[in-house]
């Protein structure tokens, strides 16, 4: 747990409170601050109270207490379809490629078809059905998504059924894809819902989902910066926030989004007695990125601890959120170790002796927290199974790098990211190869050669999907490119390449600092300035020991005189 809440993450919960008294004119509203829904069912009238909770706590994928919440209802009444329906929709997780086949049709076996069930929750009974039926998981996503979009069509005023087909949209789209069209209709049906109802948690969750990239970001800015006030309750609803401040690099916000995400769940945590592993390790994996791009390396370091702490003291056995430990460890430390370039860590964070072997049947973590899944074989297995319990390729990666700045053999960390393909082609881990050979041919002085490797490197990033919270490479083609550039003496074209970076990742810290450089040598003092202000602006509570804060403060000095 954070030491101490910080004046900002303070000031955040202030907020909330604030817009929560404001907004909770509705009486579900102001008792569970989960946000405001509408959704008229069959049930009795206190399933009902449970069955909305439920379905708002779903909305902001809470799965845990939103499982909870349906439970409660079908325990108040047995005939409950919507309860049942509630429950098995708890077990599918869009986003993050998780779905429990086998419980949501254990789930699905109870309903039964009662006289009392009104057309329209036959329909999404239906719909749920499809979802867990046959064919693989592209297939069963498919089938879902037409028949919400019949609900959506067929009751125009419910907007459950809006927020639930936006969602199945966002649900299609597959890693890499170019096309922007499925993520384009389900922000345009989230903007419409959220307009009707303010509050409505799928609403505001939903746009920043659709819009989470840097060239649309900014258009879900204002329900990201309402999002946590809707539904402060649900700590995934305080982190959701900071996808579109991170995209922005709006630190000091995306900070506090993270802060107050941890710290809600550490109290959730504790109190309902529950294990460890509920708290929101994705969260914790943010804001240790963002600390660093402030240059509160400490701070980040502290956070790296806990980590470490957690995953030696415990097991990870959330069986709703079929995350690793390891993951978002491993995401950590290599940020930690590359933002920070202490380069000295990486065998200490990565041991060797401890690096697990490599399998075939491995795959890449999934871009949310850490949370991966693979279809069972076929795609009909009564439920999905996990992934490796680690990204392998992290542990090769850094001590790669690590190597490459220290002048070791790098031969062993390529042949491991190799071995790690697998069958199929992982741009990722060519990427990662490409730079550490890259950067090792740069710090040998062999020049054209690491030019030659980076332009490779930054051709395959550009062709994967837009950039997404915490780099999924670690380190940024186009800015290890650019550090490349200067070391080979051609700041012109290194400070075109800081540009292409800052385009994709606003603000990142070390972006910066090389555009400084390269308009610094480059004899561009207006630009050199200008840069290295943003910088300290940026760095305002970073740790005074930071020898690169000490260049920027230098060269702004020098250029006074």
């Amino acid at each position: 747990m954070l030491s101490a809440p910080s004046k900002t993450i303070h000031r955040f919960s202030q907020i909330i409170c604030v817009i929560c008294v404001i907004c909770g004119s509705n009486l579900y509203a102001q008792e569970s601050q989960l946000g405001r829904v509408e959704f008229p069912t069959s049930g009795s009238e206190k399933a009902q109270a449970h069955f909305l909770r439920g379905l708002a706590a779903l909305h902001s994928f809470w799965y845990e207490e939103a499982l909870e919440a349906f439970r409660e209802s079908t325990k108040v009444d047995p005939d409950f379809a919507m309860g049942y329906w509630g429950e098995a929709m708890t077990h599918n997780h869009p986003l993050w490629s998780e779905q429990d086949i086998t419980a949501a049709r254990q789930v699905l076996a109870k309903i039964k078809d009662t006289p009392k069930l009104t057309e329209r929750e036959r329909a999404y009974l239906a719909a749920v059905k499809l979802l867990y039926g046959d064919g693989d998981k592209h297939t069963r996503d498919a089938a879902y998504s037409a028949a919400m979009e019949k609900i959506y069509r067929t009751y125009p005023d419910d907007l459950d059924a809006a927020a639930f087909y936006s969602l199945s949209l966002l649900g299609m789209v597959r890693g890499n894809e170019k096309s922007y069209r499925l993520q384009a209709k389900a922000g345009a049906i989230a903007l419409d819902v959220y307009q009707k109802n303010p509050n409505h948690p799928g609403a505001a969750h939903y746009i920043i989902h659709a819009f989470d990239d840097p060239e649309h970001a900014i258009l879900a800015l204002p329900a990201a910066r309402r999002y946590a006030s809707i539904a402060p309750e649900a700590h995934h609803a305080r982190h959701m926030p900071s996808h579109i401040f991170l995209q922005l690099g709006m630190w000091p916000e995306a900070a506090a989004s993270n802060e107050s995400a941890w710290e809600s769940s550490d109290a959730w945590m504790k109190r309902k007695n529950l294990p460890v592993s509920v708290r929101d390790y994705h969260s914790l994996h943010w804001l240790l990125y963002v600390y660093l791009q402030q240059g509160r390396y400490n701070d980040a370091e502290k956070l790296l601890t806990l980590m470490k702490k957690v995953m030696s003291e415990s097991t990870y056995d959330n069986k709703l959120r079929p995350a690793y430990y390891e993951n978002n460890y491993a995401n950590m430390a290599a940020t930690f170790v590359v933002e920070t370039e202490r380069w000295n860590l990486a065998t200490e964070l990565f041991p060797e002796n401890k690096t697990p072997a490599v399998s075939e049947q491995t795959t890449m973590g999934g871009a949310h927290g850490g949370h991966s899944m693979t279809a069972a074989p076929g795609g009909n297995n009564a439920a999905t199974v996990r992934s490796s319990s680690v990204n392998l390729t992290l542990p090769f990666y850094v001590r790669g790098l690590a190597a490459a700045v220290g002048g070791s053999p790098i031969e062993p960390s390529i042949k491991g990211l190799e071995g790690l393909r697998g069958t199929g082609r992982s741009p990722v881990l060519e990427i990662r190869e490409l730079e550490i050979a890259a950067l090792s041919a740069s710090m040998k002085k062999d020049h054209s050669k690491a030019i030659e490797l980076m332009k490779k490197a930054t051709a395959l990033e550009e062709e994967m999907s837009a950039p997404y919270g915490p780099p999924n490479l670690i380190k940024p083609t186009h800015e290890l490119f650019g550090e490349i550039l200067l070391r080979a003496g051609k700041p012109v074209e290194a400070a075109d390449q800081f540009k292409i970076a800052l385009l994709r990742q606003p603000n990142r810290a070390r972006s910066l600092l090389g555009a400084a450089r390269a308009a610094a040598q480059n004899g561009n003092q207006s630009a050199a300035q200008t840069a290295y202000a943003a910088l300290i602006e940026q760095w305002k509570q970073a740790d005074a020991d930071i020898v690169e804060l000490r260049e920027a403060r230098d060269y702004l000095k020098q250029a006074k005189r």
